[in-house]
């Protein structure tokens, strides 16, 4: 995962309501590999018609907004499934960040978990997010982790709520994997400590990891 600090990052707005992990990434994709990447299966039936050809009217495909960083949301994105794939596909294509009113739980543990960063402002703001990118395509947002603030010109600052310890997680670029595998240490002196001791009594004998 990559270190997430303060970043300025190009945005748009998709202010559909409702935006389940299906439209995210299509059922069909779903066999792919996770190390061929998503990003093209990002909002593919929504990005592209049936023959394969952009659909100019998507916010995606507009000038300006193909190299957003930055995507502010409608109310509830990521509900349905708990496909994890609709992160990958997000963040493949290069988007750090998710900013709105609310998320589909699944959808926003699995971005923090996979470096994503999920913001939840109040509608007020996220009100004014959506007028400004309207009006300014492609204009850069803010997201500052560590002092947990969003900024655009012309609306006001915003300060959002983050689980201490995934803030901490994201800061350092490290998913629960790199974080189990950074105890390796405490790891083994547990497993030696508890061979040595009253662990050994018990039925069966102490936990043997398969050779």
């Amino acid at each position: 995962m990559r270190p997430f600090g303060r970043l300025v990052l190009p945005a748009a707005s998709l202010r559909t309501p409702d935006v389940d992990t299906d439209q995210i990434v299509p059922a069909r994709f779903l066999f792919r590999p996770r190390a061929q990447g998503f990003a093209d299966q990002l909002f593919h039936d929504l990005r592209f018609d049936s023959a394969g050809r952009p659909r100019h009217d998507f916010v995606l495909n507009r000038r300006r907004a193909e190299a957003t960083g930055c995507l502010v949301t409608g109310p509830n994105f990521g509900c349905g499934s708990s496909r994890e794939s609709a992160v990958w596909a997000l963040s493949d294509y290069g988007i750090r960040c998710v900013i709105g009113t609310s998320f589909g739980d699944i959808f926003f543990n699995n971005c923090q978990k996979n470096g994503l960063l999920p913001v939840r402002l109040e509608a007020q703001e996220v009100d004014c997010l959506h007028a400004r990118l309207e009006a300014q395509p492609g204009a850069s947002i803010e997201v500052d982790l560590p002092a947990q603030t969003v900024s655009l010109e012309g609306c006001p600052a915003m300060a959002f709520a983050m689980d201490p310890f995934r803030k901490h997680l994201l800061i350092e670029g490290k998913d629960d994997i790199a974080l189990t595998l950074g105890m390796t240490d405490q790891l083994a002196q547990f497993e030696q400590a508890y061979d040595n001791g009253p662990g050994r009594h018990l039925v069966g004998g102490p936990y043997r990891p398969p050779s």
